[in-house]
């Protein structure tokens, strides 16, 4: 089972927009699947008015980058590989390992694994380690359970970050589109005492959210 993710937000900047796709679409991302250990991979195009505007995400089982076989993407890196990944606005890396993984009942998780999440919601916070208890329980008891339960909520994943510049925990979600925001289930979701209390230990927060572009593997 992969329990880790390798999380990469891009921007191309000067690279012109056919180019970086065609290089990230049929080069970059396909040489990351043929290392083992690397089970799947996806990129998603922004739906916020956020920056930057593309994500992808590797699964990987732990060790997995550092392997030689991952080691040596980078060492035969074609001149093309090269010359777009120094030319990059936005080259965002991060290396996360799993804590929990919750899915709604019902869903076809080989299907939906095939094909890639309609939308990702990816939220990232850090709060003090006097407050990690209390959040890891806060999405344990109540917040996972709660959204698994709005229509059209597929996945919820919480990852630790363990390289990066980035807050220290991940819940990366699945949904089936970006309507599930306007569910009366989902909005009790946010409006709850204990998400009130977790809010006031946060000390960083990122919210971005992405619809599906392409899967590799």
């Amino acid at each position: 089972m992969p329990d880790g993710l390798l999380f990469v937000y891009t921007d191309p900047g000067p690279v012109p927009a056919a180019e970086f796709h065609d290089w990230y679409d049929n080069e970059h991302g396909p040489a990351r699947l043929t290392v083992p250990g690397i089970t799947s991979g996806y990129r998603f195009h922004a739906l916020d008015d956020a920056e930057p505007p593309w994500l992808a995400y590797y699964e990987f089982r732990q060790g997995t980058l550092d392997s030689p076989e991952y080691r040596a993407l980078a060492e035969n890196a074609s001149a093309r590989e090269k010359s777009i990944m120094s030319s990059l606005a936005t080259l965002d890396r991060r290396v996360y390992e799993l804590i929990s993984d919750d899915s709604a009942p019902g869903g076809d998780d080989e299907l939906e694994g095939l094909l890639g999440p309609p939308v990702v919601l990816a939220v990232s916070l850090s709060v003090p380690p006097s407050a990690e208890a209390d959040l890891a329980a806060w999405y344990a008891d109540e917040h996972i359970p709660a959204l698994l339960k709005v229509p059209g909520w597929r996945r919820v994943r919480r990852y630790r970050l363990l390289e990066g510049g980035a807050p220290t925990y991940l819940a990366l979600s699945e949904v089936e589109s970006a309507a599930v925001f306007e569910e009366p289930a989902y909005q009790a979701t946010v409006t709850t005492p204990g998400r009130s209390r977790i809010a006031e230990s946060v000390t960083q927060r990122e919210r971005r959210l992405f619809g599906f572009h392409k899967s590799f593997g």
